[in-house]
């Protein structure tokens, strides 16, 4: 983890719901197989927090063997890319006409100041959704509140549910909020599907003296 979400994180890791969490975690590793492995489950934060110009919400890691890293929607390289990370794909390539990549690996997004941020950031092997409710999702919210108050000027791109109920945490009057339907197959075709989000995410960071994202 980055040293500058070191007041961040030492925070709540000092919380009562986090060492509940904790303690749920070890037992987890101990006793199942958990994705993604222990030590990263918190790659997301190895973003310089100063660097960060986007903050994009996932759900829960995938909950299938050598998918999941720590990054939301992110697969690791030559993992087959999950549906609604083509999804993703798809929506860009509508907006810029841009080749789909062959890699699912979100680093590169990353390395340009693209925190990937999942609600809950692990889960048991073939059981999704199965850590919720332990403590991650309070976590998350601290985050969203933290990065709401502390940064200047973020773009969050929530989509689903779970990511569009942090939307009134988020300090408008700075901020971008950009707020539509899931990627998943599920619901894709209901409203993410020419969201527009991409483009209309580097227009404002351009227009806030900021280098767009090379999606």
């Amino acid at each position: 983890m980055h040293e500058s979400w070191q007041d961040f994180l030492q925070a709540e890791f000092n919380q009562p719901y986090f060492k509940k969490l904790s303690a749920f975690l070890h037992e987890a590793y101990q006793n199942s197989v958990v994705y993604p492995p222990k030590q990263q489950v918190f790659s997301a934060f190895t973003t310089n927090l100063n660097d960060v110009k986007v903050v994009i919400l996932g759900q829960d890691p995938y909950h299938e063997p050598g998918q999941a890293h720590g990054l939301a929607f992110s697969v690791r390289e030559n993992v087959k890319i999950p549906p609604s990370l083509v999804n993703i794909y798809k929506e860009i390539n509508s907006e810029y006409n841009t080749p789909i990549p062959k890699s699912g690996n979100l680093k590169r997004w990353q390395e340009q100041g693209v925190l990937l941020l999942n609600n809950v950031l692990t889960v048991e092997a073939h059981k999704a959704g199965s850590h919720r409710n332990q403590g991650w999702e309070d976590f998350t919210l601290h985050c969203v509140e933290y990065l709401s108050e502390k940064q200047p000027h973020l773009v969050f791109l929530l989509w689903g549910r779970d990511a569009r109920s942090k939307a009134k945490l988020i300090d408008k009057k700075k901020h971008l909020v950009l707020e539509s339907a899931h990627p998943s197959p599920l619901s894709a075709y209901n409203g993410f599907f020419g969201n527009n989000h991409f483009r209309q995410c580097n227009d404002w960071l351009e227009s806030q003296g900021l280098k767009p994202i090379d999606w």
